[in-house]
């Protein structure tokens, strides 16, 4: 099964390759306190037209480059 994530785009300075931060909010088993942990993907962007600021839905895919294992599906 696909692993599929939504994050904001913070990047796109690259050719076919912008970069998306994922953020993840949960609460911690034992405290309770909300804990947000981001991180940032390399993602393979065929489509035009999307720039910094956009909300996209990236699925993980077979590994395109070193960094890039996630594609743009769709914007958000």
């Amino acid at each position: 099964m696909k692993k599929t994530l939504t994050g904001k785009i913070v990047s796109d300075k690259m050719t076919k390759t912008v970069v998306v931060e994922v953020v993840q909010k949960f609460r911690h088993p034992k405290y309770h306190k909300i804990i947000i942990r981001h991180k940032k993907y390399k993602v393979h962007n065929e489509q035009e037209g999307l720039k910094v600021g956009d909300e996209v839905v990236i699925e993980e895919t077979r590994p395109i480059s070193k960094d890039k294992h996630f594609i743009v599906v769709k914007k958000a």
